[in-house]
């Protein structure tokens, strides 16, 4: 990578992809953030939260024009393959090309953000460049849950616009994005003695794509523990089904690309349940044959379990992933292909005698976002279990008659002869933050083409980025 154009930016991406960085565990990126700006004499802060602004005076004749800052997240989604030996806490990303794209060697590769956070402290160290008054603020802890931006502190900065560097396509221009919520669910389940005449089998879901719960959820990506689920309920409509284990998913913004079980049903049922698998996978396959070509639904006989879950945790926790809705809800009206509300059946997971599932709901608007969140809840608490609701975070409304962003059209056109595609996303950016502590902020958001965001499959354009960088530079130019 260290031999791209521009060296200076890709350079510094390298650095990053070699500093281990998961969600809440930031402190190595910040003090190498810090090293960075101290060595070329450049004043930052930090606030409380860990947030970190560098500051960078006006190149001569900007001086009088609205200060800007460049935002992006430091925090990167800690995603591998199953099979892969990584450690996120301590081992470098392996990063290669392949053609025109960086990948990473069966990890998440960190693009997002890791490149925004490039393009920022490449404008910090650049002497080439015209602008106004720049800080760059790094954020913290975005990926699970905007902590950053929702403890970011007031005061903290002087700029009237910010461009967030967190978008994944080329050529758009982002001018507003999601609010969210988080349902959660949990069961307290006992173990029972598993009776004599049991035949036991571990059920598998993998090979799906994943991906980002917001950006692609408008994709019908399968969801690993949906498929799990629905398998299960074809088994208890036929037979006694018992659980011993139950996992599936990790993050709350990621689609699920595996989950398994361990189940139990009479032994008489034996040569059903493959019956029935063949049947189901025959459905599956013919609904994502196109779009999930790598699916497998695997069955393997295992030794019977000492001890199983309760019948009745078992039998509420099927039928709830069932019936737990997942996917796109509506589309909106008002920016055609944008998708209005969706929600995500994130993970389940076992820990001692409880079984927590997390789902998380978005929606452009406040009313939906709670409408469908709502659903959620009732669901899971008609099956019997403990539900909470976290604050959830608002969207960003989007400004046609915003002046950055008539300033970031012209720098695409002038660039490029065409005029960039406007338009909002069905994702947690942090802008909508930043406007309850900075309500006059004028802000846009742009990035480089990536693809597979939040999974092993993430892979970040070279020409994109080439370009985007020199889109950036034009739209700080104008400003």
């Amino acid at each position: 990578m260290k031999n791209l154009e521009p060296k200076v930016l890709w350079n510094f991406f390298h650095q990053i992809t070699q500093i281990p960085r998961p969600s809440k565990k930031e402190e190595r990126i910040l003090g190498w953030l810090k090293d960075t700006a101290a060595n070329h004499r450049l004043d930052y802060e930090q606030d409380k939260a860990g947030n970190l602004v560098i500051r960078k005076a006006a190149t001569p004749g900007y001086e009088h024009r609205p200060g800007v800052i460049l935002q992006s997240h430091v925090d990167m989604v800690c995603e591998k393959n199953a099979g892969t030996e990584f450690n996120f806490d301590t081992d470098p990303i392996q990063a290669y090309i392949d053609g025109d794209w960086v990948k990473a060697r069966g990890t998440t590769l960190g693009a997002d953000n890791g490149i925004g956070v490039a393009m920022a402290l490449s404008v910090l160290t650049a002497t080439d460049l015209h602008h106004p008054a720049i800080e760059c603020l790094f954020t913290v802890d975005e990926e699970t849950g905007l902590t950053g931006a929702f403890a970011l502190e007031t005061g903290l900065l002087k700029g009237e616009v910010l461009i967030n560097l967190d978008s994944e396509d080329d050529g758009e221009v982002f001018i507003g994005c999601a609010g969210g919520i988080g349902t959660k669910a949990s069961f307290e389940w006992k173990k029972e003695t598993a009776p004599a005449g049991l035949f036991a089998f571990k059920m598998e879901v993998g090979g799906l794509k994943g991906g980002h719960s917001g950006g692609d959820i408008h994709l019908g990506l399968a969801n690993a523990l949906k498929l799990l689920a629905g398998y299960l309920g074809r088994l208890k409509a036929q037979m006694p089904v018992r659980l011993a284990t139950i996992q599936g998913g990790n993050l709350h913004n990621a689609i699920p690309r595996e989950a398994g079980a361990v189940v139990a049903v009479p032994y008489a049922e034996k040569e059903t349940i493959r019956v029935l698998l063949n049947l189901y996978l025959a459905e599956v396959e013919a609904s994502y044959n196109a779009i999930e070509p790598g699916l497998k639904l695997t069955l393997q006989s295992t030794d019977a379990p000492a001890e199983l879950i309760d019948q009745r945790t078992s039998d509420r926790l099927i039928d709830a992933l069932n019936a737990c809705p997942h996917g796109v809800i509506a589309m909106s009206t008002d920016m055609p292909g944008l998708v209005e509300t969706s929600t995500n059946l994130a993970s389940v997971k076992m820990a001692g005698n409880r079984i927590d599932i997390v789902t998380s709901q978005r929606s452009m608007g406040e009313a939906g976002k709670k409408e469908i969140a709502d659903a959620v809840y009732q669901v899971w608490n008609d099956a019997g279990a403990q539900v909470e609701q976290t604050d959830g975070y608002p969207g960003w409304k989007p400004d046609l008659d915003s002046r950055i962003l008539t300033v970031t059209r012209e720098a695409y056109k002038t660039l490029f002869g065409q005029d960039p595609a406007i338009k909002a996303i069905h994702a947690g950016l942090e802008c909508g933050l930043f406007l309850e502590k900075y309500p006059h902020l004028d802000m846009v958001s742009v990035g480089p083409q990536m693809y597979g965001v939040h999974s092993p499959d993430e892979k970040l354009s070279i020409a994109s980025t080439q370009k985007s960088w020199a889109w950036l530079v034009e739209i700080l130019k104008n400003c």
